[in-house]
């Protein structure tokens, strides 16, 4: 009889004694102590296990859950004697950042205090006694939500050190979802005083702890070591893309199809690897989004249900304030391409504005891609970043990005959709209308008038078509930037269907010093059209000539003109 599907528990114990669906990783016990590391950063996605994971450890280790034999007996890790001696052995300190979601500095602070704060409630048992000084009661005592700044940076520290005394044992400290806040941080503008806090708290707890067995920390980003981690040289860090663990988080192919067949869905195995399947963590392929599994084999219904938990805010954010240059490489991912970027996977928060190539790091360490390949840097430049061929992970990731661009012209929805519908009805007219409607209704937020007065303003322009255009990629195979003629067009749509016309669209941004209307920036778009001729490689794949719509877009600020070889005469 199949187990029962529990969907959102990540306590390890309620699992277990409930006999909920569970696929055993408590390998990964055995993999992480025999390491040795001092201190762990795990990165991982969201929703991948690792809050389930660091319940697992926490119950595995703490002296709170001694003889709880019933939480793993039949599991890898207790196939070994020397690991079922370990189990119940030491005092761990277990905190969590994950709800931390504030707006302001202050609630982050007070909330991060408060945190401390219950954890210190949990062994107020050290308050009995002579066993600490009055001094260190009177310490002890001072720990709340309220605390200096002084007294949060070494509370940790000195919560661990009283435990050490009591039980004669070093401390094992579990840290979940370290850089929650500090995402919140940077979206809402208090990235440098976080960070500040932050830094003496993690130096006092994980560089200069003598009561510290071990410790780890997850979270979904590798946050730069500039930023809060300068002091910690003793810091082993697992992204994406290391080796190590790789099977720890997420689900393999071999877990999968045991587990649709123990729920009789084994017909549904090829679905659900075109859904769910992607993630490359190290030089592991095919580990399948465990959420998602999940849910499916509880609903029996293949849905983007990863997609669903998450606003994705701080991604969208960073797209849609791209440039052109992001958005047309974005377009190749969104058609199943490969880019080959060079970048860092540490994550410099209050650089992301000035370095906007900073976002396929946070794609990469979030699961939206995954590194097909990774290279070493060229030492020519003496950067030190490595090279990465990048691709979207699966089907439901580019659901959450064609959802994703839908939203940003939701407020102009109609006119959207209208626009779309008349330039397949090659309705210039209505082009023209909606366009316009489209770009003084998005144009001031979309890119928050950063670049589109940059030193190549079209970038900006050309990505926001792109966009408009996401829906059609199902009817046509649309290209951009693509050499062809004798030169590089920007925009073609090659039907897919040869009843529908080709369409080759290029723009222009108006030059006042030799353009006076935007009629003469549309004829400067369609002459180059013609000039350079970029219809060649459509004529070469059997298109006719008279099914080619050729379009000059011609911008100014929010205004648009779209002309075609009828409508101007060049």
């Amino acid at each position: 009889m199949a187990r029962t599907v529990s969907i959102g528990h990540q306590d390890f114990e309620t699992i277990r004694k409930n006999g909920y669906f569970y696929i055993d990783k408590t390998d990964f016990i055995r993999a992480w102590w025999e390491k040795g590391d001092s201190v762990t950063l795990i990165t991982r996605p969201r929703r991948f296990g690792k809050t389930l994971t660091m319940r697992m450890v926490e119950q595995f280790f703490s002296l709170e859950y001694a003889g709880r034999s019933d939480l793993f007996e039949g599991l890898a890790v207790w196939e070994n004697e020397k690991y079922r001696n370990l189990q119940g052995t030491w005092p761990v300190l277990f905190l969590s950042f994950a709800d931390i979601k504030d707006t302001t500095f202050e609630m982050a602070r007070k909330r991060i205090c408060q945190e401390i704060q219950y954890l210190y409630d949990r062994f107020d048992f050290l308050l009995e006694g002579d066993f600490l000084s009055e001094r260190e009661k009177r310490d002890f005592c001072m720990v709340s939500a309220e605390m200096e700044d002084y007294m949060a940076a070494s509370s940790l520290k000195f919560l661990s050190g009283c435990l050490c005394r009591y039980y004669g044992k070093k401390v094992i400290i579990l840290l979940d979802e370290y850089d929650t806040p500090m995402q919140e941080a940077y979206v809402s503008g208090y990235w440098k005083e976080l960070t500040a806090f932050t830094r003496n708290l993690f130096n006092a707890t994980f560089k200069t702890n003598p009561a510290l067995e071990r410790a780890i920390m997850t979270g979904i980003t590798r946050v730069s070591r500039e930023s809060v981690f300068s002091d910690l040289n003793n810091l082993e860090v697992i992204t994406t893309t290391s080796r190590r663990y790789a099977e720890c988080f997420g689900f393999t192919r071999k877990e999968v199809l045991e587990a649709l067949d123990e729920y009789g869905l084994s017909e549904k195995n090829e679905e659900v690897r075109q859904w769910y399947d992607g993630f490359r963590f190290g030089d592991t392929d095919n580990i399948y989004n465990p959420w998602s599994v999940i849910n499916f084999l509880d609903k029996k219904e293949l849905s983007p249900y990863w997609a669903n938990t998450s606003s994705n805010h701080l991604i969208g954010k960073l797209l849609q304030e791209s440039s052109g240059e992001i958005k047309k490489t974005f377009e190749d991912l969104l058609q199943g391409k490969k880019i080959t970027v060079q970048m860092d996977e540490q994550v410099v928060y209050d650089q992301l504005d000035e370095d906007e190539h900073a976002v396929w790091s946070l794609l990469l360490a979030g699961g939206y891609l995954k590194a097909a390949d990774c290279r070493p840097g060229d030492p020519e430049y003496g950067t030190g970043e490595k090279e990465y061929d990048l691709i979207l992970t699966n089907l439901e990731v580019r659901m959450v990005f064609r959802n994703m661009v839908r939203r940003w012209f939701g407020k102009v929805s109609v006119e959207y959709n209208a626009f779309v519908k008349a330039l397949l009805q090659g309705d210039l007219d209505g082009m023209n209308e909606y366009m316009n409607r489209v770009a003084f209704a998005t144009f001031g937020c979309f890119d928050a008038g950063k670049r589109p007065s940059g030193d190549e303003p079209e970038r900006f322009y050309h990505g926001f078509v792109l966009g408009l255009l996401v829906d059609l990629g199902g009817r046509y195979v649309i290209t951009s930037n693509r050499e062809s003629g004798y030169g590089r067009y920007d925009v073609m749509l090659e039907p897919r269907n040869r009843q529908d016309d080709a369409m080759i669209l290029e723009f222009k941004v108006n030059n006042p010093a030799r353009e006076k209307e935007l009629s003469d920036t549309v004829r400067t778009a369609l002459a180059q059209i013609e000039r350079k001729g970029y219809e060649a490689n459509l004529t070469a794949k059997g298109v006719l000539p008279e099914r080619i719509r050729k379009y000059g877009f011609a911008f100014r600020g929010k205004h648009v003109l779209i002309g075609d070889e009828k409508s101007l005469i060049i």
